[in-house]
């Protein structure tokens, strides 16, 4: 088992993996430590290469920093007393007057606000990310409003609810916060068993839901009284019952009552008749109600604010004056009580019960009647298992998915990914600022995650992990090895092993591809979190799993701009074309894939996982932002859809969905991976080409990019600071098949860069050195892996994608011009002064990474229906096979060729080829020799 790390060793080490490697600082007054003691940190022994901080590559002008500016603005404007919303409320708390984001952070009926609290996390790990890269003391600061409050929300979840304290219509009133489940509980006796009765209440009701409960007394769904603020059609109605339902007697009102406004109601029952009163007008009558609290006996259940229906909302509003009259008050007396207090009225205060709300101690309210039947303020879910709970919800939730079998998102979904995307938050949010608040509340957490998932079996573990949403748990597993990584504590490495999902670990290590129907992102985090596991315990299966694993994704389940999945689920293997729609690629798996590629490349230095890394940055993850700016939203993409004429929806979902709290973290730690450094110091890697500015530390070295990549064919790289000896490791991109040159001081280094590995530079480096990377760019085809046709365009590391209007696949040849370098570029023609942008056949083609809401087709048919060779037309149709590779596919294949004879030669071989074949004839295929020789081609 690795070692555990050292506080300040966490964002070097274990959270690295978590794209927020860097060091920590204080803002509350503690001294920082130093860039050197940050390189000189521990990292697991299985990591052969390290990362930096965030705060040691610091962004240069360019795509990637406007980016960023946009989510910093987002970052610094946007009100954190709103996302603290849903978890005040929970904790019974004031909210400060702060409306709830909306979308998955709203409370219950608010598009399902199962998941809320997960926004919250997202916001403090891009709080702590722009931080770290920024500097800018307003970070910290939100970063630490947002710990002491939810240090509050902890503290007021352990304790027994207490009275919310707000101004009433004559005094204090008992504000009931919606969305804190908590109601009050009255003695069994408060009705008195009396045959004739007044029930009457000041109320402020904050929200509609239909059949919330003012009151509510009865011994569950068969014998109660009660009063609903409004019923299914908007209004007022008391009932009473002996026989459920059914058997109701009612009394409805005619009018809603308003929101945020105070209304008195009052229900008088005598002499067979019942009346409501709602501000001294009576609005309904039933003048054949038999039944009174004397047909109900001893009840149960006696509540102010709840439900004897378990489905039924929580009342939200405030309470005053609520009393109970062993007599019907008269129409004169309950007009009376709207302008003054029972007390100071002709009827006095109730004899049978008489709550004021001011008369209050704690989570206790006095009874005025003189039969001490003081009532109290609970939750309806008691309270936490474990004090380190927090949560924006109940944790009902978690308590019913270990019981459940199926998943129903409206009921339970996913409380452990919210979980993880607080703790998350919370370590970025220490690591970040050094607080440690934020610290305990995730250890509590994790504490609190081993005391329930501890006690349960196996099996039970296993069937809550495998269950669609309900189940998900997100990138749990490697927030809990990064918190053990700090605390070394056996209970939370125990925790992590807790969700082990054996099936698809023991699948994946044995390279058993049962993808196929998954939900992509569900489990894509999960295998970095395994990797982690196998940081912390040394078990070969979760590594191994993970490897191979990701060679499931990649290629074979993925789309040219690096994302996956289609409707959020993986289909067959293989099939790309067959699973295009407006629903692709999901951004959140192409955040997590780049998390995992990253991860593995720690372990192992496959250039194809910064192969990978550099497609879904520069194309997905850099076109899911919006190039505009908005104070409310991050303005980020959930789904890419790749149909033909898509047009992005950058607010989707009505906000705050998972997509657009990982873009908001993409979108603050961009330099994550450009540089690494190998464990041992020897040698530095150097994955992206990115104007940036390395600090190492640990050698005292300066590292600047200079570069306007991908506009840009290379990049300048200059030493500064102190001498150092070590092997500079510059990735050479699959992609950079044209040439890769470098130089070092103006002088050629020796040695053939292979596409697709990395090129080694060893020397003593001084300041002043400077490292010029030519790598020309080739316009290229990828083709969907089941539909050769089908084909997406690059230009180097960057998709190209049209700009038209049209909603069918666009028709493209791209052959009729193409160089003996293979390049499709001599096809497209430059728009002046637009890097990047081409026009073809009078369609404009431009980086998927700009952020428009252009129509755009990422994919399109190509079509090459005569073989022309240099802008020469044969006259031949050109010929395909029954997979759908054609003649000049195959020919075009063997590019580059080093001049005309060679391609001549390769056109030769491959219509003798064809024509033995029976695919093409003698006559045609001399015809297409002649051809290819006779033309003229460009390099």
């Amino acid at each position: 088992m690795a070692r555990p790390l050292s506080r300040r060793s966490l964002l070097q080490a274990a959270t690295a993996a978590a794209a927020v490697p860097a060091l920590s600082h204080v803002a509350t007054g503690r001294a920082a430590a130093t860039p050197a003691a940050a390189a000189a940190a521990d990292v697991p022994s299985a990591w052969t290469v390290r990362p930096f901080g965030l705060e040691d590559v610091s962004l240069g002008q360019g795509v990637f920093a406007d980016k960023r500016k946009l989510m910093l603005d987002h970052a610094r404007g946007y009100d954190v007393n709103r996302l603290l919303q849903v978890f005040r409320a929970n904790a019974g708390l004031s909210t400060h007057g702060a409306v709830a984001p909306g979308g998955w952070e709203g409370l219950d009926g608010e598009a399902n606000g199962n998941l809320r609290g997960h926004y919250t996390g997202h916001f403090l790990t891009m709080l702590a990310q722009a931080y770290r890269g920024s500097k800018e003391q307003v970070f910290a600061d939100r970063i630490a409003t947002m710990v002491g409050a939810l240090t509050e929300v902890r503290a007021a979840l352990r304790r027994d609810p207490a009275v919310l304290s707000v101004t009433g219509k004559f005094g204090a009133a008992a504000d009931q916060v919606r969305g804190s489940y908590q109601y009050m509980d009255l003695p069994g006796g408060v009705l008195g068993g009396t045959s004739a009765i007044t029930l009457a209440v000041w109320v402020r009701p904050t929200h509609d839901a239909a059949w919330a409960r003012i009151f509510d007394f009865g011994n569950g769904n068969d014998r109660y009284l009660y009063l609903a603020a409004r019923d299914q059609a908007g209004v007022p109605r008391f009932a009473v019952t002996t026989s459920g339902a059914g058997g109701e007697q009612g009394l409805d009102g005619t009018a809603a009552l308003p929101l945020n406004q105070w209304s008195h109601l009052a229900v008088t029952i005598a002499g067979g008749t019942g009346t409501l009163y709602v501000n001294g007008t009576a609005v309904a009558r039933n003048t054949a109600m038999s039944l009174t609290p004397a047909a109900l006996g001893t009840l149960r259940n006696n509540w102010l604010g709840r439900s004897n229906y378990s489905g039924d909302p929580v009342f939200a509003g405030a309470f005053e004056e609520f009393n109970v009259f062993s007599r019907a008050l008269t129409a004169a007396e309950v007009t009376e009580l709207q302008s003054r207090r029972a007390a100071d009225a002709s009827t006095g205060r109730g004899d049978l019960a008489s709550y004021a709300f001011d008369e209050t101690a704690g989570g206790t309210f006095a009874d005025a009647s003189g039969r001490g039947l003081a009532a109290t303020l609970r939750r309806t879910w008691g309270g936490p298992s474990h004090p380190g709970f927090l949560a924006a919800y109940p944790e009902t939730q978690f308590i019913d998915l270990e019981s459940r079998t199926t998943s129903d998102y409206t009921k339970v979904w996913a409380p452990y990914y919210t979980a993880h995307k607080i703790l998350r938050g919370l370590l970025d949010a220490y690591t970040a600022t050094d607080d440690d608040r934020a610290l305990d509340l995730a250890s509590g957490m994790c504490d609190w995650m081993h005391s329930r998932l501890s006690k349960l079996p196996e099996a039970t573990l296993q069937r809550m992990w495998g269950i669609f949403s309900s189940g998900e748990f997100g990138g749990i597993v490697e927030a809990i090895c990064d918190l053990h990584s700090i605390t070394g504590k056996p209970e939370h490495l125990a925790l992590a092993k807790l969700f082990d999902l054996d099936r698809l670990i023991d699948a994946c290590a044995a390279s058993t591809d049962i993808l196929d129907g998954l939900h992509a992102n569900q489990h894509i985090p999960i295998f970095t979190g395994y990797v982690r596991l196998y940081d912390e315990t040394g078990e070969q299966r979760y590594l191994t799993s993970a490897r191979n694993f990701w060679d499931m994704v990649v290629p074979h389940r993925m789309y040219g701009i690096g994302g996956t999945s289609t409707g959020e689920f993986w289909k067959a293997r293989d099939v790309i074309a067959g699973t295009l729609s407006a629903t692709t690629a999901e951004t959140c798996c192409a955040y997590n894939m780049l998390k995992l590629s990253r991860t593995l490349f720690f372990h192992e230095q496959d250039p194809k996982y910064m192969d990978y890394y550099e497609r879904a940055l520069y194309n997905q993850v850099l076109g899911s932002k919006q190039d505009k700016g908005d104070a409310e939203k991050p303005l980020v993409t959930y789904f890419i859809g790749l149909t033909p004429g898509h047009v992005r929806d950058y607010t989707p979902k009505q906000g705050t969905t998972c997509c657009e709290g990982t873009g908001m973290e993409s979108a603050t730690k961009y330099q994550d991976s450009v540089y690494f450094a190998k464990a041992d110091g020897s040698a530095l890697y150097v994955n992206l080409y990115s104007a940036s500015t390395l600090t190492w530390a640990e050698k005292g070295v300066t590292v600047t990019q200079t570069t306007r990549f991908p506009q840009e064919q290379g990049s300048t790289l200059t030493f500064g600071g102190r001498s150092a000896s070590f092997t500079l490791r510059l990735r050479v991109p699959a992609w950079a098949t044209a040439g890769f040159r470098v130089t070092v001081n103006g002088r050629a280094v020796s040695g053939s860069p292979e596409p697709g590995s990395y090129f080694d530079v060893s020397r003593a480096w001084r300041a002043g050195d400077t490292v010029r990377i030519a790598m020309p760019f080739r316009t290229r085809v990828e083709k969907a892996l089941d539909d050769a046709s089908l084909q997406t365009l690059f230009h180097g590391p960057v998709n190209l994608v049209a700009r038209n209007a049209a909603t069918e696949y666009l028709k493209v040849g791209l052959y009729r011009d193409a160089g003996l370098s293979g390049d499709l570029s001599h096809s497209l023609s430059p728009v002046p002064g637009k890097p990047l942008r081409f026009t073809l056949d009078g369609t404009e083609w431009a980086p998927f990474a700009e952020g428009t809401e252009d129509r755009m087709h990422a994919y399109f048919r190509r079509v090459e229906p005569k073989v022309v060779f240099g802008g020469r037309d044969s006259g031949v149709a050109n010929p395909a096979k029954s997979g759908g590779a054609t003649l000049l596919d195959e020919i075009w294949a063997g590019a580059p060729f080093r001049d005309k004879g060679a391609l001549v030669a390769r056109v030769r071989a491959t219509v003798d080829a064809w024509v033995s074949a029976g695919l093409l004839s003698r006559a045609d295929g001399d015809t297409v020799v002649a051809t290819a020789r006779a033309a003229s081609y460009k390099p």
